[in-house]
């Protein structure tokens, strides 16, 4: 048993079955091979419904940058998706991105410019980063230009877009459907899948954080790190 797994292992008495069961499962279907980037959405219930959709898709992390706005769900909108998401705020600069794409991703902004793709037409090859603009503004000309692809839902109406949380559960599920589809590893590695079991479980139980320290304050999790 390595260290991850124990100190799941010492939160589980904390834990009911029922929620240990649903975190084993989930766990198992979690992915951040698609990286919502969420560009200063001002509408808490908009931020809220992005969460919402994310978790619902498996998809357990965004990044919000904040600029003027504070990235605060509204929680009767989320019902419940704030304890399994991770958001992580990140300053509203180019910096941000590049350092969003030396994790790994690629940057798709979520836009009709630029010669955008078509979602049904998108093929995923790595993972994914999908940024999403403010309401009126969109997706702003500086991460515009500096994406590697731009990306275009088809609008079949005198409606030129859709609302922003609209947009990124469309973007999500039709993601989510061409991963499984795919023969792409795009599931969590067993590490990243643990310390996901970890969150939950802290989040989850009342004191989590203080009681996880508690744990970690054993001399066997010297120098730990998740």
């Amino acid at each position: 048993m390595n260290q991850l797994e124990r100190v799941f292992h010492h939160l589980k008495p904390f834990l009911t079955p029922e929620r240990c069961d649903k975190i084993n499962h989930h766990s198992h279907q979690s992915s951040d091979f698609i990286l919502p980037v969420l560009e200063d959405v001002y509408q808490f219930r908009n931020a809220a419904a992005i969460l919402r959709s994310a978790e619902a898709c498996g998809f357990h992390k965004v990044i919000a940058l904040e600029k003027q706005n504070v990235f605060d769900p509204n929680l009767t909108v989320t019902k419940g998706a704030e304890t399994w998401v991770e958001v992580e705020k990140m300053p509203p600069t180019m910096e941000t991105i590049m350092q969003v794409k030396k994790r790994g991703y690629k940057i798709v902004a979520v836009s009709p410019e630029k010669k955008a793709v078509l979602l049904p037409d998108y093929t995923i090859t790595q993972p994914v980063a999908l940024i999403f603009g403010t309401e009126w503004e969109g997706v702003t000309e500086e991460i515009l230009d500096f994406a590697d692809e731009t990306l275009a839902i088809p609008m079949y109406g005198f409606t030129k877009s859709f609302n922003v949380s609209v947009a990124a559960a469309i973007c999500m599920y039709e993601m989510k459907q061409k991963l499984i589809s795919s023969k792409l590893d795009y599931l969590l590695s067993e590490e990243k899948r643990l310390k996901l079991k970890i969150r939950w479980a802290v989040n989850s139980i009342k004191s989590g954080e203080a009681i996880l320290k508690k744990i970690l304050d054993d001399s066997q999790y010297e120098g730990f790190q998740w």
